[in-house]
């Protein structure tokens, strides 16, 4: 069954914000919390699995998998990344081929050269714009319903300018939805939103070089949605190891700062509510 959440929320024209899930506990979370949408983060569910550096180390076959554990996972429309199809044409056939069949809502394309690399470090380099424009092109005919999100790491290499030159020739492609990355100030982020008429996501990386905006602001500026892809990944890693210092300096096993997930509640997030009524219902119950 087709899930058309993102595109009803596209076409209410209010600004929503969809967090970055690294692992199937950040899924789960935001499930709990009432996320409806969630972004599949390349840089983040690879450094999770793999413990790997986004930099175009781990290939089609893994990230699939990945993305469709967390559709599996999660109740929310995903929104995967998909670095830059991984490879040529027909890669990027058979990934968007692949990706909608994991029930992914949309998919994002980026117009590095291969191996990529996370859009907010240094050394990107891009593409020819005509040939990322043919990467959309056959991604735009191969899809059924799945959405096409173009990203364009321009910014770094070839300014503003370049930026908008590039969206603009991968809107004509068919793109549904425009992913300037890395944009440096608010002034930029304006004058991009004020160009198209398609929607424009912002990623709002922390501690990367795009301004971390309150959403309020976004929206005026003109944004559709932002992504999130690190606040899950950070925080919990800032959670872990000051619990973690804690265990090794005091011993404290159950600190108070930072809180402690409640056991049970989290075995009932997880599934283990349908593991009991399995072992109730044939007698395995101890």
């Amino acid at each position: 069954m087709t899930d058309n959440r993102l595109r009803e929320k596209l076409a209410a024209g209010r600004y929503f914000a969809v967090p970055g899930v690294h692992d199937m506990i950040a899924a789960v979370i935001a499930d709990r919390v009432g996320f409806d949408i969630v972004y599949g983060t390349g840089y983040w569910l690879t450094a999770s699995a793999y413990g790997l550096p986004d930099a175009g180390i781990v290939g089609y076959s893994q990230m699939v998998d990945r993305m469709a554990t967390v559709k599996r996972t999660s109740k929310a429309a995903l929104i995967a990344d998909a670095d830059t199809g991984y490879g040529g044409l027909l890669n990027v056939h058979h990934t968007v081929k692949g990706y909608e069949a994991a029930g992914v809502s949309a998919i994002q394309l980026e117009d590095q050269e291969f191996p990529k690399k996370c859009g907010h470090t240094p050394y990107k380099r891009v593409v020819a714009a005509g040939d990322m424009a043919d990467k959309i092109r056959v991604a735009v005919d191969t899809r059924e319903n799945m959405l096409v999100i173009a990203r364009t790491d321009a910014r770094q290499s070839e300014g503003l300018d370049g930026t908008l030159r590039r969206l603009e020739v991968y809107a004509k492609a068919g793109a549904d939805i425009l992913f300037p990355e890395a944009l440096q100030s608010e002034e930029e982020m304006r004058t991009v939103c004020a160009a198209f008429d398609l929607p424009i996501l912002v990623n709002i990386a922390n501690g990367g070089l795009t301004p971390p905006l309150n959403a309020s602001v976004l929206a005026e500026i003109g944004f559709a949605f932002g992504i999130y892809p690190s606040l899950t990944s950070l925080v919990a890693a800032a959670a872990m190891e000051k619990a973690l210092i804690k265990l090794r300096d005091e011993g404290d096993g159950e600190p108070a700062d930072p809180p402690v997930f409640d056991f049970m509640t989290f075995c009932s997030m997880i599934g283990f509510e349908d593991v009991w009524a399995f072992d109730r219902k044939w007698g395995q119950a101890g």
